[in-house]
C-alpha cells in the first residue's frame, strides 16, 4: 500500500458523515507505519475500545470504514480464525466487527459483519512480521504472492458489501 496522509484518510470514509469522518482518531504513526507490508490500513480507536477503522484501495480509490466491536466473550479460550487473512488466534485475537453499510441502507441501519483479526494486523501476519503464537498461521501451499492476493481479494469483498 502506498502512504496515505490524514487527509485522504478522512475523505475515503464511505460509512460516516463528514463530521464523523472529521472527528475519528487516526494514528499519529502515518509516517513510522510499514507501508509496503500493508495491504490495507487498520487500526483500533485508543480512546474507544468498540471502534476500530479501516482503510484499503479498491481501483483508483480509497474506501475507508468505520467498524464496531461487537462485545467480548469473557473468558473464550478456543481458536478463531480471521476472515480477510484466515489467521487463527486464540482468546480475544478475532473479533466480530460490524461496519454499517454506505448510503439509505446503512441509514435504516443495516450492517455487514466479519471476524477479523482485533488488531487488523493481518498484512504483518501473511508476512510474518507479527507473530500469534503456534497454531497461528497455518501451512499453505500458496507464495505469499497468493496469500497477499487472496487477503485483498476478501477485504474487496467486504468493502464491496459496505457499498453495494
Amino acid at each position: 500500500m502506498r502512504p496515505i496522509s490524514e487527509r485522504e484518510i478522512r475523505a475515503a470514509f464511505v460509512n460516516c458523515t463528514k463530521g464523523e469522518a472529521q472527528r475519528l482518531a487516526v494514528p499519529r504513526d502515518l509516517a513510522t507505519r510499514p507501508w509496503d507490508d500493508l495491504d490495507f490500513l487498520g487500526w483500533r480507536d485508543p480512546a474507544a475500545p468498540e471502534r476500530a477503522y479501516l482503510v484499503a484501495g479498491t481501483g483508483e480509490r480509497l474506501v475507508g470504514v468505520a467498524l464496531r466491536l461487537a462485545a467480548g466473550r469473557a473468558g473464550q479460550v478456543r481458536r478463531s480464525m480471521c476472515s480477510f487473512c484466515l489467521t487463527t488466534h486464540s482468546g480475544d485475537g478475532v473479533s466480530l466487527m460490524t461496519a454499517r453499510r454506505a448510503g439509505r441502507t446503512g441509514q435504516q441501519g443495516n450492517s455487514v459483519g466479519a471476524y477479523l483479526c482485533s488488531d487488523l494486523a493481518c498484512s504483518l501476519y501473511l508476512r510474518g512480521k507479527k507473530e500469534t503464537g503456534p497454531g497461528g498461521r497455518l501451512h499453505e501451499t500458496l507464495t505469499p504472492a497468493e496469500l497477499v492476493e487472496r487477503t485483498t481479494g476478501n477485504v474487496a469483498g467486504f468493502l464491496a458489501k459496505v457499498t453495494g
